[in-house]
C-alpha cells in the first residue's frame, strides 16, 4: 500500500465519520428503534468480516485480532437486539382492567367484577 492509497483510505474514513455524525444527529427519537435494528445488521457484517480475516490470516496476531473482532461484533449484535426488543416492549399496549385476554388477569378480576354487578 503506497502513501496515496493510505491517504485516500484515511480521507474516506474521516468523511464517512462526519457524514455519519450528521445523519445520526438529525434522527428523531421515534426512529431510534429502527435505526438500532439497522445497526445490528451492520455489526453482523462486522462479524462476517472478522471471519474472513481469520480465514485469510496465517499468524497468531491475525487470529487474535479476528477473534477479538468477532467477540465485540457478536456482543454488539446480541446487545443491540436486546435493547431493540426492550424498546419495542415500551410501545405495546397494556391490558386494561376489564380485558380478559390474559387468564391470570381474568382470574384476579373475575370475582370483583361479579360483586360490582350485583
Amino acid at each position: 500500500m503506497n502513501n496515496l492509497d493510505l491517504l485516500t483510505a484515511i480521507t474516506v474514513f474521516v468523511l464517512s465519520v462526519l457524514v455519519g455524525v450528521e445523519v445520526i444527529s438529525k434522527v428523531p427519537a421515534t426512529l431510534h428503534t429502527p435505526l438500532m435494528s439497522g445497526s445490528n445488521a451492520v455489526h453482523g457484517i462486522v462479524v462476517i468480516g472478522a471471519m474472513l480475516i481469520a480465514a485469510g490470516s496465517h499468524s497468531w496476531p491475525g487470529y487474535a485480532l479476528a477473534f477479538v473482532a468477532m467477540v465485540f461484533g457478536a456482543m454488539n449484535v446480541v446487545g443491540g437486539y436486546a435493547v431493540t426488543d426492550r424498546m419495542l416492549e415500551m410501545f405495546k399496549a397494556r391490558p386494561s382492567a376489564g380485558d380478559h385476554t390474559d387468564p391470570r388477569s381474568a382470574a384476579k378480576s373475575g370475582p370483583k367484577s361479579e360483586k360490582a354487578r350485583e
